[in-house]
């Protein structure tokens, strides 16, 4: 009776011992797809072209920063710009009514997604505020990663 209580034991405690190593295994997975989801990837980059609704330079929503809502053929999308003092500082000022193309990419931000700008183009200006691998630039960026601006 002993022995047949200590074998039921045995198998339970093993049978739990799998299935955490199972869960353990899934979650594992499942976070390294999310982290992959929420890191910039140029490869999955898109554009965006629309009219500017509203611009706002340091919007206290999240992520912090510069945000333009553009008012695309889909809706209006949210459009986090990084930092304005970079947008200031290379004269490209953003009113309702601008025609935009955005490049980037729509990244996980907490239960949701955020659309980040890489580049921004107005008319003939073209402005890079973020980095190829996703970091917002900023006007006093070390050399090398400093904004590019272009004409089209």
């Amino acid at each position: 009776m002993t022995r047949t209580i200590r074998s039921y034991g045995v198998i339970a405690w093993m049978a739990v011992a799998l299935c955490c190593a199972t869960v353990s295994t899934a979650q594992q997975k499942a976070q390294a797809v999310s982290l992959n989801n929420r890191a910039y990837d140029m490869s999955r980059e898109t554009v965006l072209e629309g009219t500017v609704v509203r611009y706002t330079p340091s919007a206290s929503s999240k992520p912090l920063g510069a945000h333009v809502s553009l008012q695309t053929s889909s809706g209006i999308v949210d459009v986090h710009l990084g930092n304005a003092k970079l947008l200031s500082a290379h004269h490209l000022s953003l009113v309702a009514g601008d025609a935009l193309r955005i490049t980037g990419e729509n990244v996980g931000y907490g239960t949701t997604t955020q659309f980040l700008a890489r580049v921004v183009q107005k008319g003939t200006q073209s402005l890079t505020v973020r980095s190829n691998r996703g970091f917002p630039l900023s006007p006093g960026n070390k050399p090398g990663t400093h904004a590019q601006v272009g004409a089209l």
